[in-house]
């Protein structure tokens, strides 16, 4: 009996001495770390440290290892701690309160630029257009909603409702577009977000001024009224002005100017024009051939066939036949444009045409006419010309619509053009500021090379 005291006794003594074996173990473990460290250290310093009289066989790689991962794990934890509380401080019902107003407002907005694409045209009224602008004036961003604040969604999606009921009303009755946007624009509708502005008027007066003066008293149109745009030239813009000067020089039987940049090829139009028996349509067969040359002769036929329908010289009986222009070709046209257009006539954008479509494109302000300030030159050397190689090299109707009051331009792609005597956007008679005109009184000629 008492044997088995004294056992369970000395049994009781080592399991409480077991755990400060351990302990004394971890910190020798630590203490010879740290040696090891020290030694290092000492030896990278070009120092001599003396060894420790006892050693531990335990490798020191191990004894690295595994306080690394003591580390690790220590670390572990307390992430692991930080994360588990910020998240159980987080306000989860608040939270999900603000996402679903987000929710909601992005699904009204949605809504609400939807509408008018399921609205018949016929249904569409000037009101409905006025209201929209009048919810406009009102919307302001709601306080902490992304979709509000940071992005604008409604009025964005206002914006997009108004423009697509002008398109609509401008399809049913263009004329009552024009008098809706004449009287909301620029007041209440920025004019470039009008979807055609090639009849709204700029300002209160419909068509250009007219002015009588002397040398027999001839009717003129007057000049622009809005001041001259400045223009930036891409790389690509010099290029392509450079390849063009080039051509019209050898279209035009070695007509040159020492001027630079686009008051060269003015000056070189003018020149051409004011040729002593010049006639109308030789400038037209100048500006056809130029454009031909620019766009080098791979350009039209494939155009031809992608854009227009028209079937290549394959031997077969459908050769030359043109079964388009395709759906897509006036749109596509107006997108691809502006990019190689803007050397000649500067900034531009898609647009609709005027009858709600899409496949027009609107000139902010023609670089070609504001430096030449000539209604000739831009009747023979760039609308007439332009819609006759259209229509003959690619296959595409166009209609240009030049607006002298404010030197923008339309171009309706897929638009048959009227002609230029019964066009009533093409006033009668030169400008009033008119170079061409000058010289052409200080000559005493009589050639009318306006009309």
């Amino acid at each position: 009996m008492v044997g088995r005291n004294q056992r369970r006794s000395v049994l009781l003594v080592a399991i409480a001495i077991v755990p400060y074996t351990e302990c004394l173990t971890s910190v020798s473990l630590a203490k010879q770390r740290n040696c090891v460290l020290s030694a290092r250290f000492a030896e990278n310093e070009g120092q001599q440290v003396t060894p420790p009289v006892q050693r531990s066989t335990i490798p020191e790689e191990s004894i690295v290892s595994s306080t690394d991962d003591t580390a690790t794990a220590l670390s572990a934890g307390i992430v692991h701690e930080k994360s588990s509380s910020m998240l159980s401080d987080l306000n989860w019902e608040s939270i999900g309160r603000v996402f679903l107003s987000e929710v909601k407002e992005t699904a009204d907005c949605v809504s609400l630029a939807a509408g008018p694409l399921f609205q018949s045209d016929a249904l569409v009224q000037a009101e409905a257009i006025v209201k929209v602008c009048d919810e406009l004036d009102t919307v302001k961003p709601v306080e902490n909603m992304f979709v509000s604040e940071k992005l604008g969604l409604r009025r964005r999606a206002l914006e997009f409702k108004r423009h697509e009921l002008l398109v609509k009303l401008m399809r049913q009755n263009y004329d009552s577009y024009v008098a809706t946007a004449a009287f909301l624009s620029p007041s209440r509708i920025p004019r470039k977000d009008l979807p055609n502005i090639q009849d709204v008027p700029y300002e209160k007066d419909a068509e250009p001024a007219r002015i009588v003066i002397g040398e027999g008293g001839e009717d003129l149109v007057a000049d622009c009224r809005i001041e001259d745009m400045k223009y930036n030239e891409s790389p690509l813009d010099k290029l392509l002005l450079s390849i063009f000067r080039n051509l019209v020089t050898k279209n035009t039987g070695g007509v040159t100017s020492p001027k630079e940049g686009i008051l060269g090829l003015v000056d070189q139009g003018r020149t051409f024009m004011l040729k002593p028996g010049q006639t109308p349509e030789a400038q037209h067969k100048m500006v056809s051939d130029t454009l031909a040359g620019l766009m080098t002769p791979v350009l039209p036929p494939f155009y031809g066939i992608f854009m227009s329908g028209i079937v290549p010289k394959i031997g077969t009986e459908f050769d030359g036949k043109q079964f388009g222009p395709w759906f897509y070709a006036p749109w596509l046209t107006s997108v691809v444009t502006p990019t190689f257009f803007g050397f000649l006539v500067g900034p531009s954008r898609p647009n609709h045409r005027k009858d709600g479509q899409l496949g027009g494109l609107v000139v902010e302000k023609c670089k070609f006419l504001q430096k030449s300030g000539c209604k000739g030159l831009c009747l023979h050397q760039c609308k007439l010309p332009a819609q006759q190689f259209f229509k003959d090299e690619l296959g595409l109707p166009l209609t240009v619509s030049p607006n002298f009051v404010t030197q923008e331009c339309q171009w309706s792609f897929g638009e048959s053009p009227l002609p230029a005597s019964e066009d009533p956007s093409f006033p009668t008679g030169c400008l009033v500021g008119c170079e061409s005109r000058k010289t052409l009184v200080a000559t005493g000629s009589r050639v009318d090379a306006c009309n």
